[in-house]
Formats: structure tokens, sequence, C-alpha cells
């Protein structure tokens, strides 16, 4: 099949990314695959791996769909007959040391709870949710992605997103069976289809992370009324909690690791509503002419939402996360708590 030929054909519309990208690393070879696993973080391995350990016969369209995305040429390809769960074991052992290899192969193998919801619009799963009682809401959200819960939260009467947030704090290590009645019935309410599963959740540090992603005014209104009902619990989320601010605290040699993986678009908004010092920080980890861009761009700027410059320093704050989960930095509180690295 000609490049040509290859170009005009659709893309598989039943294929998700990470299942795209299995295929791929299939159709390659288990020593070409080591060889990116070495570049990625764990989260990504663990998306790899979960989509590997599922594929069990490849056809001949689904790879040439596949190679279509990566912009390749291919010709008459045949069908890939692998396990996939063989070939991400023997992959992630040459790539990676037998702890690490070993911890993300358990993780992989273990039951993804509430995976059948993963893809339902927020508002939609706050309102399928919200009159549940709230140690249900309390364990939903501590068992699905941390950003799509802060949205499900913010949407909600502060009463409600009080008693919930509190709940979670203080939710222990729950069964699979009480997971499987619940998500049944989740299942059955938004028609959907996914495996059952379980894992520990809660606490203050979930509590925390879902924190980071709300609004402003919704994050002050919930610590607000934690330190009201339990003044040790909301010392322990603020201690917890990683705000765009605490990029003072982080070494120079990080900062400037953070800065490559931002657009400047992204950092100049970010900087708008950021502290002078703050600021100072951040430019003189800059090229001087970029920081002098930075600094006409930011004098030039008229008034900006609040909302669009709390997105600006989320993305940032994502930078600097993805870079700690893959050891390249250390983030963390300042206020007297561990130094940065």
């Amino acid at each position: 099949m000609s490049r040509a030929e290859l170009t005009e054909t659709p893309a598989s519309p039943d294929l998700k990314g990470p299942d795209k990208a299995a295929i791929f690393l299939l159709t390659m070879g288990e020593d070409f695959t080591a060889e990116v696993f070495k570049e990625l973080d764990d989260i990504e391995i663990k998306d790899l791996g979960k989509a590997m350990t599922t594929i069990q016969n490849v056809t001949p369209s689904q790879i040439q769909d596949v190679l279509w995305e990566f912009n390749l040429a291919m010709r008459e390809p045949g069908d890939i007959r692998v396990k996939g769960d063989d070939f991400f074991k023997n992959t992630i052992g040459r790539a990676l040391d037998g702890d690490r290899a070993s911890g993300l192969i358990q993780d992989v193998n273990s039951p993804v709870p509430f995976s059948n919801i993963k893809n339902i619009d927020a508002k939609a799963l706050g309102n399928f949710i919200r009159n549940e009682h709230p140690q249900t809401i309390a364990l939903i959200l501590a068992h699905i992605d941390s950003g799509k819960a802060a949205q499900i939260i913010a949407e909600f009467p502060e009463p409600l997103q009080q008693d919930v947030m509190l709940r979670i704090a203080d939710l222990e290590p729950v069964g699979n069976d009480i997971l499987d009645e619940v998500e049944q019935v989740l299942r059955e309410e938004i028609k959907a289809q996914g495996p059952v599963g379980g894992r520990p959740a809660g606490g203050s540090s979930t509590v925390a992370e879902i924190l980071n992603q709300v609004d402003q005014n919704t994050e002050n209104a919930i610590l607000t009324k934690l330190e009201d009902e339990r003044a040790d619990l909301a010392n322990e989320v603020r201690k917890l909690m990683f705000v765009f601010e605490d990029l003072i605290n982080v070494d120079d040699r990080s900062i400037r690791a953070i800065l490559k993986e931002v657009n400047n678009d992204e950092l100049t908004l970010a900087l708008k509503a950021a502290s002078p010092a703050m600021q100072d920080k951040i430019f003189a980890n800059l090229t001087e002419r970029a920081a002098d861009m930075i600094r006409d761009d930011l004098e030039a700027m008229g008034p900006t939402r609040l909302a669009d410059v709390e997105k600006a320093q989320q993305a940032v704050l994502r930078a600097a996360k993805k870079l700690e989960a893959e050891g390249k930095i250390v983030i963390g509180k300042g206020d007297g708590g561990d130094q940065f690295v």
C-alpha cells in the first residue's frame, strides 16, 4: 500500500489513544518498546500497560489505521498474534529495574474502580450523584480523577461540599464488595459498561489534590469550613496543597526545567496575578530577552479574568507535577517542610 493510499484510510473510530499506542508498540517489537518505556513516566507506562494486557490479536486493518495515525507506510501487514500481558512484562523488565517493574506490573493488573464513568461529563456525573448519601459521594469522588472530582464538587452547594470533603478525609480503605455494589448502581443509572474493581482511597492527601484544582472561591470556602469543623485537618490539607506561589521555594535548576515545559503565553498569563517576588523568581530563570518580552506583554495586558489566570497557573503546576512524577524534580510546600532539590 502506498503512502497516498494509506493517508486516505479512515482511523478506526473505536480505538482509543492508549490502544493505538499499544498496537504500534506491539508492531515494533519488544526491544523498541523497552527503549520507549525508558522515556516515559510511571503514569504513562501504566496507561500503556493496561491497554497492552487486554490485547490478544490485532487485525491488519487495525494496524493500517494505527500506522496512518503515525503517518507511516506499511506493506501488507499481517496479524499480530501475541499475548499482550507477556509482551508488557518482558519489555518492562528490560526497561526498568526489578522493584519498579514489579510494582508497575502489579498496578497494571489491579482492577480499576469506577472505570465505566471516567468518560462521563463531570456535570452529568455530578447530577447523577448529588442526591446520593454524602458518604457514597465521597467514596466515588475519592476513586476518580481528581480534576473531575474538583469540577463536580464545585457544582455542589456549600454544605454538601464541606460534608463530602470531611468524609473523603476520613475515608477508610473500602472492600471490593462495597465498590461493586456502588458501581453497579451507577452503571445502571448511566447505562454504561465497564470493569469493576477497588483500591484504598481518601485521606487528607486526596482532599488536597481535589482542592488544588477547584477555583479559588470554592477552595477558600471549603478550607474555612474545615478550619471551623476540624482545624487539625485543615492545617494538614494546607500543608499538602501546592499552589502557584509555592514555586518561589523551588530551586533555580528545577524552575528552569519547569519553564521548558510551559509556553510563553501561558507563563505570561500565570504571572498576571503573581506576587512581585514570584515574578522575580521566574524572570531570574529566563534569558534576558525572554524576561523582557514577558515584562512587556504583562505591561500591555489589559484586565484579565481571574479564572483564566488560575487556569494558566494550573498548567504550570501540572508541568511541575509531571516532572516530579518522572523523578526529575521534587516539589512540596515551602512553609518549613521539605526543601526542593
